[in-house]
């Protein structure tokens, strides 16, 4: 069973060694202050989803007071007019469809007001986990925005068209690119798990869509780094074999 489900713990801690790694390989850079805010994210959320999967008694407490309020009250004033004096009479069957109808009436508002009160505090979780949900689907496109400038191709370009405008300063070997472009594989990676731990005990279908666009949108930007590496490699093997 302990690998049925993920361990919060170890995303976090993994996400503690991949943001050493960085500070390490890139101290004071961008990447670097975006990794420890993805782990303060991180934290965050395994503690958010710890505690929407547990019960909040008091919520249900209040829910199920209000639910057997609502229930008391309506079926008083359902059964007042046979308990209180001479039992009703009707005088045609279209009067006892009248009654009849009114009475289905009552009951459907009843159950529509018994399902608002029972499912308060599945909304209220809703709403934290896909506030939680929005934070990590943000810091996955800033991490695309700091790859999005590496461009494998000119670090390897022995000529630049006189045409073309003049690109960023970006001090990096093929070796740091690379090292660079697999940061940001590695931390698009971890926000997916971080996004996975609130569906693990929720069936809500918002929270699970929320979950999926967010995996959805990490393994798109993934692709593209990905794509990038391949062309680094290649561009390196070319390099090797000229020299």
């Amino acid at each position: 069973m302990a690998y049925r489900s993920l361990d919060s713990s170890q995303i976090i801690a993994t996400l503690e060694l991949l943001t050493g790694r960085i500070n390490e390989r890139f101290p004071g850079s961008g990447l670097s202050a975006v990794s420890k805010e993805l782990l303060a994210l991180g934290r965050f959320c395994s503690k958010e989803a710890e505690e929407l999967a547990l019960p909040n008694w008091p919520i249900r407490a209040g829910a199920i007071v209000l639910i057997a309020l609502v229930i008391g009250l309506s079926g008083f004033l359902l059964l007042r007019p046979w308990t209180v004096g001479t039992p009703v009479a009707f005088d045609s069957v279209g009067d006892y469809l009248q009654a009849l109808e009114a009475a289905i009436n009552e009951v459907i508002f009843i159950c529509i007001g018994v399902y608002f009160l029972g499912s308060i505090e599945g909304r209220l979780k809703r709403r934290r986990a896909l506030a939680a949900i929005h934070q990590l689907r943000s810091i996955a496109h800033v991490v695309d925005m700091h790859q999005l400038t590496k461009d494998p191709h000119e670090l390897v370009a022995e000529t630049t068209s006189v045409d073309d405008p003049p690109a960023p300063r970006r001090p990096l070997t093929q070796r740091d690119l690379g090292r660079y472009l697999d940061f940001c594989s590695e931390m698009l990676s971890l926000t997916n798990k971080v996004a996975a731990l609130f569906v693990q005990q929720s069936n809500d279908p918002q929270v699970l869509a929320a979950v999926d666009e967010v995996s959805g949108l990490t393994v798109g930007l993934s692709s593209k780094i990905w794509q990038k590496l391949t062309i680094l490699d290649a561009e390196l093997l070319a390099t090797r074999a000229r020299g």
